[in-house]
């Protein structure tokens, strides 16, 4: 590309940009500020994080300003954002299409043969709920210490990190195929 290419590409996105009026919500880059400000409880923590991942505020705004915030002017909808009431169509690991509803506390989940299941969030116990057919259960509760505390369908409890092995580690424990299982 010549220099004069450049520059017209760059004088078309700061118009479109500008002449849009659109200040828009700024949804990812909202998201990272959220998810940054409660990444562990330790505000010096969240401070050398957010040091650490400052190019990616960077690169949030920029796609906020140039891409998604345009899309949210002329279409009224920004793809990042997750606003109450919405509902998104999602294909499942099984193939099938799931609605999915944003709650303020949660989500509400149709499956394609019409049964709701809702997995909503208590933030006073930093727990999440699944309701299904009236009844409701943990599903899992966030530690003080980092782990998460896992309630599996068998009445077990498994406290395991969030993270790969942690997953694996619950799969098992749900399968009834490892060592700890039998001891308890």
């Amino acid at each position: 590309m010549t220099t004069k290419s450049i520059k017209t590409v760059v004088s078309l996105l700061v118009a479109a940009t500008l002449m849009s009026s659109c200040v828009g919500s700024f949804a990812l880059f909202n998201k990272l500020a959220q998810w940054n400000k409660h990444a562990t409880k330790s505000k010096f923590i969240n401070e050398i994080i957010f040091l650490v991942i400052s190019p990616a505020y960077a690169f949030c705004g920029m796609a906020d300003t140039l891409v998604l915030n345009s899309i949210e002017f002329w279409t009224g909808d920004n793809p990042v954002a997750n606003r109450v009431g919405k509902v998104r169509n999602i294909k499942g690991d099984d193939g099938l299409m799931y609605a999915v509803k944003y709650l303020e506390n949660g989500y509400e989940i149709t499956k394609p043969d019409g049964q709701v299941y809702y997995f909503t969030y208590n933030k006073q116990e930093n727990t999440w709920y699944m309701n299904a057919e009236g009844k409701e259960q943990k599903v899992i509760q966030f530690n003080g210490n980092g782990s998460v505390k896992a309630f599996l369908n068998n009445g077990l409890t498994v406290d395991v990190t969030p993270d790969a092995s942690g997953l694996l580690e619950v799969q098992q424990a749900q399968a009834g195929t490892t060592y700890f299982m039998a001891r308890r």
